[in-house]
């Protein structure tokens, strides 16, 4: 799991630097979008989610969950 937590805060620094040169405008959404290694589409969807929640929108949501296939819990 901390290997998970790693990459979680990796990606946010890797986002808030592009966020910061994608808001001076330094960078084009596609070159902002090509540092993080994602597409345009994926880097307007960070954005959203930047915007509506902070960083916490950043955060992978398919680790909070359980997976439906585990076993039940007691």
């Amino acid at each position: 799991m901390k290997r998970t937590v790693a990459r979680e805060e990796v990606r946010k620094t890797r986002f808030e630097e592009a966020y910061e040169g994608w808001n001076q405008g330094r960078l084009s959404q596609e070159e902002a979008a090509r540092l993080l290694g994602m597409c345009a589409r994926g880097f307007r969807r960070y954005l959203a989610r930047h915007e509506a929640e902070g960083k916490s929108g950043l955060l992978d949501k398919r680790l909070e969950g359980r997976c439906a296939r585990g076993a039940p819990v007691r």
